[in-house]
């Protein structure tokens, strides 16, 4: 069984940088695509980024391509969301997740770290 926990999320103003990181615990896990979601409040939750399991091949949201860069890091149990030139629209609880589907359903999930961006 794989377990995950958020870390990095805060309040930081439009245009900093935060670095999320997802402490990845269990079997198993080198060999599922991961990746990230967020929930807005009001609003379903939704797909951030993904990446394969040895971090060749990666997949963005369009409002965030070109700010974030999803990356993983195997040897450390570790999967990282670095959040550049954010806006407040990216305000959301941030999840990360593995062997998902690709409408974020199934897999597993951690539970959850808050991102705050003032204007």
């Amino acid at each position: 069984q794989v377990q995950l926990v958020e870390s990095g999320g805060g309040l930081v103003r439009a245009g900093g940088s935060l670095r999320l990181s997802c402490a990845i615990s269990g079997r198993g896990f080198s060999h599922h695509v991961m990746g990230w979601f967020r929930q807005a409040p009001g609003k379903e939750r939704e797909f951030v980024a993904r990446i394969n399991y040895s971090g060749s091949i990666t997949a963005y949201e369009e409002s965030v391509k070109g700010r974030f860069t999803i990356s993983r890091d195997n040897s450390k149990h570790t999967l990282y969301l670095q959040m550049n030139s954010l806006i407040p629209e990216d305000t959301a609880v941030y999840y990360c997740g593995g062997d998902f589907r690709p409408n974020g359903s199934g897999g597993y999930w951690g539970q959850g770290t808050q991102v705050t961006v003032s204007s």
